[in-house]
């Protein structure tokens, strides 16, 4: 059984793409394992990926190899597909420093990250999805091969409120604990509920609304669903789904057997180390691991409490734990192989997905061989490689430069996709000496940005990156950077900040690479092009030119002081497809257009769920002159409702009593306008003259 998905578009293929999407959907009907899509940038991959999903009528999964990356797709797939469910799924930590030890210095670092709720909230949708629909797409990051709870227990634990249906109420409220909700009877909060009489609310952690249910005696006379802020009743519900608050579900009598588990590996293991003369690494194993199972048995957690997934589980020793792709294996009505999956820019996300196993080992190895984990904290990591290839189900590559993996397991390209529908040529290249090359780009990205278009930059290093934004600013250039230390959610921000033209420059390192629609960029500088590295091979460079191939005047800038074979063989590919794209344009009379396309806020669209829409935030300067009583009041009671939307309860009743007195002056000009919580902030992410917040590293 398939599901039916409904493509809303007002275009046609065009171009390429009806021989594209008739290949792989022959393929796919044929049971194809395996497909290669070579689709230059700007020719519609994302389109045609859509058009197979509608075609197949196939729950699927599109990886791709960055968050970014990842939210411009899903942000493409969610205006495609706006009546199915389209989720999110990335890593939820803004940064993440895994616990390690250095034993050549004797350093034990502790692991330390910072978690994102919104994303939270989106991962968790997205297996809600999962289990309980057949028309899902999911986008995600290669974090998706990172352990998750079993996707059995987890649908198990699923809560089914009816209208008019009985419910035992303190049997519920078992069911709540049992899945990791708590009671909260203050502030609302997503993965918590609270009492009122017979009114129970519940604010589902995958939900931006909570669930209002009210009980008549053991029956439910009716379920709304709520701002869970302002308590304004959005529906009236004849059946809710309540799905677990975290990923992770066990068994109640599974604790006992995995305590058990543990101590008798801790046995093992202390003996070992003693064998072997290690003495300290022994008594440190033994009392680290006892404090954790003293936590475990009190609480039901422990820092750490990871490391003994393959215990809790159940798994054997070197088995596999449960990941996303699981979940596809649950969608109801399908078949558990009847999905397909898209690895979006292929030529990066595999090598991602072949290392991740590698370096998640290398570090356990050495923190067990040393007495700070158990040898059952190596059970918790990513998948192997062919762990990946084994569980994968029917997969499409799509990329601009396929590897040597891609084209092997296919048997070379399936489809090819170099004609682009809006007639645009790859763009012209040349070549000028890396000797000066700093204020001749100077001169070309004002001249740019004085045309309305806007430019892209790529250095090699972050220092570089950042030390080459100020020196453009104090050029009289605006321009902002971009790095793998700015946040996931602020990278996005900082994207559609350069296509509104808030700035006209971009310089980045490695994130401006594949994938970034940018219609508006119609300049492309490479420094340092003949420098060698991954970041200047050749699918690199072909990559990054590439970003200007949705602009009519578009252009790209090398700068070497030598040709490499590197650089060579990317001209050589890029003049190739020109020849290609000329050639159909002159035979077709097509006139090249730019791409017009709208700026999406997709992403910010699901966080900003019940809260303070940002257009109705004040992001202006402080007003230097007096405001009438009416704005400055307007401008208080964005600013408590957006507080009161962050939970930041006491900074909105100081917001609130403000309101009041001000709202009790008399009518006329009054002092000059309190600036907002944005207006606060010292600058915009990846401004001139700040710092990004430092991440310690980050997954996926």
């Amino acid at each position: 059984m398939s599901a039916t998905f409904e493509l809303c578009s007002p275009f046609k293929p065009a171009g390429d793409q009806p021989e594209a999407i008739d290949q792989l959907v022959r393929g796919i009907e044929a049971g194809d394992r395996w497909q290669t899509l070579l689709g230059a940038t700007g020719t519609g991959k994302t389109f045609t990926m859509a058009s197979v999903i509608a075609r197949t009528g196939r729950p699927a999964l599109i990886m791709s190899h960055n968050k970014t990356l990842a939210a411009q797709l899903f942000e493409e797939m969610r205006e495609l597909f706006p009546r199915h469910a389209v989720s999110y799924f990335v890593s939820y930590y803004d940064y993440y420093q895994p616990e390690a030890y250095i034993p050549q210095r004797d350093i034990y670092i502790e692991k330390d990250a910072s978690r994102n709720q919104d994303l939270d909230r989106l991962r968790l949708a997205a297996t809600s999805n999962l289990l309980s629909r057949p028309d899902t797409i999911v986008v995600a990051s290669v974090s998706c091969i990172y352990g998750l709870g079993s996707p059995e227990e987890y649908r198990n634990r699923v809560a089914v409120i009816e209208r008019g249906a009985p419910l035992d109420r303190r049997r519920f409220l078992l069911a709540l604990a049992g899945m990791q909700y708590s009671r909260n009877e203050t502030a609302p909060e997503r993965g918590r509920y609270r009492i009122r009489g017979d009114c129970i609310e519940v604010w589902p952690a995958s939900e931006s609304h909570a669930i209002r249910i009210e009980l008549f005696g053991n029956e439910v006379d009716r379920i709304e669903r709520f701002d869970p802020i302002s308590g304004e009743v959005l529906a009236s519900e004849s059946r809710v789904y309540i799905f677990p608050a975290v990923h992770h579900m066990m068994p109640e009598d599974q604790m006992q057997r995995a305590l058990e588990s543990i101590r008798a590996e801790l046995k093992e293991q202390v003996l070992a180390l003693q064998s072997q003369g290690k003495l300290l690494e022994a008594q440190r194993l033994l009392g680290r691991t006892n404090y954790d199972l003293e936590l475990l048995t009190e609480t039901g957690m422990c820092p750490g409490i990871e490391n003994y997934s393959r215990h809790m589980d159940g798994r054997p020793a070197g088995a596999r734990g449960y990941c996303l792709m699981d979940y596809f294996r649950q969608v109801p009505g399908c078949d558990p192989d009847g999905w397909i999956m898209f690895v979006d820019e292929s030529h990066v996300t595999i090598p991602q997905i072949r290392g991740m196993h590698h370096g998640d080992r290398r570090r356990k190895e050495t923190l067990i061989e040393h007495g700070f984990r158990l040898p059952s904290a190596l059970d918790n990591r990513p998948l192997r490689f062919d762990e990946w290839e084994e569980i994968a189900p029917q997969v499409v590559f799509v990329s601009a430069t396929p590897s040597p993996y891609e084209l092997d397991k296919c048997g070379g390209v399936v489809a090819e996709q170099v004609i682009r529908p809006t007639g645009l040529v790859d763009p012209p290249i040349t070549v000028r000496p890396a000797r000066g090359q700093v204020p001749d780009l100077v001169q070309e990205v004002k001249d740019v940005a004085a045309g309305g278009q806007r430019i892209l930059v790529t250095a090699l290093t972050k220092r570089l990156c950042e030390e080459l934004t100020n020196y453009l600013h104090k050029s009289g250039v605006r321009v902002r950077y971009l790095h793998s230390e700015i946040e996931t959610l602020e990278r996005l921000e900082i994207l559609r900040d350069l296509r509104e033209g808030t700035f006209d420059c971009l310089v980045g390192v490695n994130l401006l690479r594949e994938g970034l629609d940018l219609p508006e960029v119609a300049l492309v500088a490479i420094l340092d092009a003949d420098s060698q590295g991954f970041l200047r091979s050749r699918s690199s460079l072909i990559q990054t030119m590439g970003r200007a191939a949705r602009n009519a005047s578009s252009r790209c800038i090398l700068y070497a002081d030598t040709m490499t074979p590197e650089m060579q063989a990317a001209i050589d590919e890029v003049e190739r497809r020109r020849e290609k794209q000329i050639a159909h344009n002159a035979e077709h009379g097509i006139v090249p257009r730019t791409v017009v396309r709208a700026v999406r806020r997709g992403i910010e669209d699901e966080i900003a769920a019940g809260q303070v829409p940002r257009s109705e935030r004040i992001a202006s300067a402080p007003a230097p002159n007096p405001v009438g009583r009416d704005e400055l009041a307007d401008a208080l009671e964005a600013e408590m409702l957006e507080a009161a939307a962050a939970l930041e309860f006491e900074k909105a009743a100081e917001l609130r009593d403000e309101l009041k007195r001000v709202r009790a002056m008399p009518d006329g000009p009054v002092l000059p306008k309190r600036p907002t919580r944005g207006e606060r902030e010292t600058a915009p992410p990846g401004s001139p003259g700040t710092r990004a917040r430092r991440g310690k590293g980050k997954p996926g």
